[in-house]
C-alpha cells in the first residue's frame, strides 16, 4: 500500500474517501471538523445535532457527495471521549477506517489528522492503523470472495509540518511492516511453518535487514548440551532449531547492556505425552508467536538503528508425542546444568526458553525479555486484554511496561514472590517443571524460567491470551496480533 503526504486543504483534497474523526463531546464539530462544516453549508452540525454523529467510540458515519467538498465520500470514526484518546485509540480508528472503506470496495483515500496529532507521534500511529488495518489472515483462500485492496492512503493535516509527518510515517511503516511480519509467521499453518522453515524466513529476513544471523541444527544443539530443548524435539521427526539474529550499532559506549530477546517458537504443540484436548488444537500453530515477535523487532531494530547492541535468541521445535517423546517423570538436563523432572509434558515451553535464556546470557546479553504463549492460567487471570509481566528485577519490569505504555499494548504486572519456587521443587531433580499444588498457573511458569536467569535483568511476556484474536474486530482481523513488537522497539530504543 502507497502511503504520502497530501498538504492540500482538506476541503479541496479529490478522493474517493476523507476519513477523519470525531469526539464523544457536546461541541464535537471543531478545528479541522469545523472547517469542513463551514465548507459544507453547516451539514456537519446538523448531523451532529440530528443524534446521527455522536462520536462514540468506533461509531462510523458515512456521507456521500456533500456539497462544498472533493470527496465522494466523508467518513467520520468515533473517537471516543477526549480525555481516553491517545495513540492507541488514534491507531485504532484509522484501521477501522480503512477496513470499512475498503469493505466498500474503496481503493484510495485520504485520512485526515486532526489538531494535536499533526506531528510525528500522531502520523506515526495512524501510519501504524492503516498498515495493521491491512493486513487479512486469509493467505489461503483459492477464491476470495472480498479481493479489495486499498491501494493508496495519504495523510492530510490541514496545514501540518510536512517533515514531521512524513518522519511518522516513515517510522509507523518500519513498525507496521515488522509486526505484520511477525502476524505472518504465526498465521502459518504447522506444516508449512516447521523449525526448519522458521529458520528459513529468519535467515531472509536478517540478509535483507542487514542483521548477523546463526541458525544451530539439531547436531551443533547436542554439542552445546541443550538438553531441555532437544527433551521436547524427540517426539518429533522435524528437527529443532536454535535462531540467533544479531543486531551491532555502528558504535557503542563502553559498558553499554546488551538487550537479549528470547523468544519461545514451538512450531506445533500437541502436548505430548500429556495430549491437549482435540478441540482448538489447530490453534497451536501460534505457539510459535514469542519467537515470531522477536524476529519482527529485529526487522525493525535493522532500519531504525539504535545505539544498543541486541540478540534475539529463539529455540524452535515441535512438541509431538512420537514413540521417542520423553514421559511424564523423566528427567532431564538443561544446558545450565540444572536438573528438571518433567511432570507434565504440555509445560514445554518453560524448557526451552531455559536454555534459550541460557544461551543468551553465554552470547553476553546483559539485560532479558523473552516473550512466550506459556500458560493457560495467563489467560484465566487477564483475559486476551493483558499480557502478563513477569520479573526479577522492578526496576527492569518498570522499563518495559513504560515502553508499553507509550505503543499503547496492554501489560500488566504479575508477582512472582519466592514462596513460587517452592511449588516447583522435586523429589528426585532440582526442579519440576510445574507446580505441585493447584492454582497460580502463570506465576510457577514464571518461577521456573527465573531459575536459568540468575541476577540478570529478567522479564517475562507471558503473551498467551494476547497473541490471538477469536473474532474479528472492526479494527483487526481475526488471527494472529503481533502483540510485544511494539514493546520490543521502544524498549531497544529508549536503551539507546
Amino acid at each position: 500500500m502507497n502511503l504520502s503526504f497530501d498538504p492540500s486543504s482538506p476541503a479541496q483534497i479529490e478522493t474517493p474517501a476523507l476519513a477523519s474523526y470525531v469526539f464523544d463531546k457536546d461541541d464535537r464539530i471543531e478545528g479541522a471538523l469545523a472547517a469542513l462544516d463551514r465548507a459544507t453549508g453547516g451539514r456537519l452540525k446538523r448531523l451532529a445535532e440530528s443524534g446521527e454523529l455522536t462520536g462514540k467510540t468506533l461509531e462510523m458515519t458515512l456521507v456521500h457527495d456533500l456539497p462544498g467538498l472533493a470527496a465522494s465520500r466523508l467518513l467520520l470514526v468515533g473517537a471516543g471521549k477526549p480525555e481516553k484518546f491517545d495513540g492507541a485509540v488514534l491507531r485504532r480508528v484509522a484501521a477501522a477506517a480503512l477496513r470499512s472503506l475498503r469493505a466498500k470496495s474503496v481503493t484510495h483515500m485520504t485520512f485526515l489528522l486532526r489538531e494535536g496529532e499533526r506531528n510525528v507521534a500522531g502520523s506515526q500511529a495512524v501510519t501504524e492503523g492503516l498498515l495493521l488495518g491491512e493486513f487479512d489472515s486469509d493467505f489461503y483462500k483459492t477464491e476470495k470472495k472480498n479481493g479489495k485492496v486499498m491501494e493508496a492512503v495519504a495523510l492530510a493535516a490541514g496545514g501540518g509540518a510536512a517533515p514531521e509527518i512524513e518522519q511518522g510515517i516513515t517510522r509507523g511503516r518500519v513498525i507496521a511492516e515488522a509486526q505484520n511480519f511477525t502476524r505472518t509467521l504465526v498465521n502459518e499453518p504447522s506444516n508449512r511453518m516447521t523449525p526448519r522453515i522458521l529458520a528459513e524466513r529468519a535467515q531472509q529476513m536478517a540478509r535483507e535487514a542487514g542483521l548477523a544471523v546463526e541458525v544451530l541444527d539439531e547436531k551443533r544443539i547436542a554439542e552445546m548440551k541443550m538438553g531441555a530443548l532437544l527433551s521436547v524435539a524427540q517426539g518429533s521427526s522435524e528437527p529443532p532449531r536454535v535462531i540467533v539474529v544479531t543486531y551491532t550499532p555502528g558504535q557503542m559506549k563502553p559498558g553499554a547492556p546488551v538487550l537479549g530477546l528470547v523468544g519461545k517458537a514451538v512450531t506445533f504443540d500437541t502436548g505430548g505425552i500429556s495430549i491437549k484436548p482435540a478441540e482448538g488444537m489447530e490453534k497451536m500453530k501460534y505457539d510459535m508467536a514469542g519467537g515470531a515477535a522477536m524476529l519482527g523487532a529485529m526487522k525493525a531494530l535493522a532500519a531504525l538503528k539504535p545505539a544498543v547492541k541486541v540478540v534475539a535468541v529463539i529455540p524452535a521445535t515441535e512438541n509431538m508425542p512420537g514413540g521417542r517423546a520423553q514421559k511424564p517423570g523423566d528427567v532431564q538436563f538443561a544446558m545450565s546444568g540444572k536438573s528438571i523432572e518433567v511432570i507434565n509434558t504440555d509445560a514445554e515451553g518453560r524448557l526451552i526458553l531455559a536454555d534459550g535464556i541460557t544461551y543468551a546470557k553465554q552470547l553476553g546479553c546483559t539485560h532479558l525479555v523473552n516473550a512466550a504463549t506459556l500458560t493457560g492460567a495467563i489467560v484465566v487471570a487477564l483475559s486476551n486484554i493483558n499480557a502478563g509481566v513477569f520479573t526479577n528485577n522492578p526496576e527492569w519490569q518498570e522499563k518495559v511496561l513504560s515502553s508499553a505504555r507509550r505503543v499503547g499494548e496492554k501489560m500488566w504486572p504479575m508477582p512472582l514472590d519466592d514462596d513460587y519456587r517452592e511449588l516447583i521443587k522435586s523429589t528426585i531433580a532440582d526442579i519440576q517443571n510445574v507446580g505441585s499444588g493447584r492454582g497460580g498457573g502463570a506465576s510457577v511458569g514464571a518461577a521456573f524460567i527465573r531459575e536459568f536467569t540468575d541476577d540478570t535483568p529478567w522479564v517475562h511476556l507471558d503473551i498467551a491470551g494476547t497473541a490471538w484474536l477469536d473474532e474479528q474486530k472492526p479494527w483487526a482481523a481475526k488471527g494472529p496480533t503481533g502483540i510485544a513488537v511494539r514493546t520490543l522497539v521502544d524498549l531497544a530504543m529508549s536503551l539507546s
